[in-house]
């Protein structure tokens, strides 16, 4: 029979446990923003402060920084995902300027090839105006096909564009 009675004195102890007040949860709100750790001399003024055991100031805060590391880790992994996306619509942007950048590329060199074929008709000048750059492309490098483009394709291609103008320049 005592085996009942100490189960039962065990069930009104847990049933005796309060739930905080607003007002106690703004006070351990404001301790917890200003030091999420807690010294035993702090937990001992909160819970006199409070009007409840030490053990469940500490408790309060245990909990309390498990609640923080979670949405500390929830904005950590937001701001990455957000991070991420931006960088990935970039890319597509890059790539498409890439791409339309090409087309561009290919249509002024088909018409310094137009305008040399023209040149070498009608005055039989056998000096190409088209420079050397038109005769590789960027798939024979290979790398420059690739999405992750070093400074060296970089500075080619300007290079590139750069005599082309001064190609185009010349011929007017």
């Amino acid at each position: 029979m005592d085996f009942f009675q100490t189960s039962s004195n065990n069930n009104r102890i847990h049933h005796n446990k309060k739930r905080l007040t607003q007002d106690q949860v703004k006070l351990l709100e404001r301790s917890f923003s200003s030091n999420n750790k807690l010294e035993p001399e702090r937990k001992l003024l909160l819970a006199k402060q409070l009007g409840i055991p030490a053990r469940q100031v500490a408790i309060w805060y245990q909990n309390k920084r498990a609640r923080w590391k979670t949405q500390s880790l929830e904005v950590g992994y937001n701001a990455l995902q957000m991070k991420l996306d931006t960088a990935l619509a970039e890319k597509r942007r890059l790539e498409k300027d890439v791409e339309r950048l090409k087309g561009e590329l290919n249509r002024a060199h088909e018409l310094c090839l137009a305008l040399n074929n023209q040149r070498q008709v009608s005055s039989g000048d056998n000096h190409p105006v088209v420079c050397s750059v038109f005769s590789s492309s960027c798939d024979q490098e290979g790398a420059a096909s690739s999405s992750l483009l070093g400074d060296h394709v970089v500075n080619r291609e300007i290079r590139e564009y750069e005599d082309l103008y001064a190609c185009l320049i010349g011929m007017q």
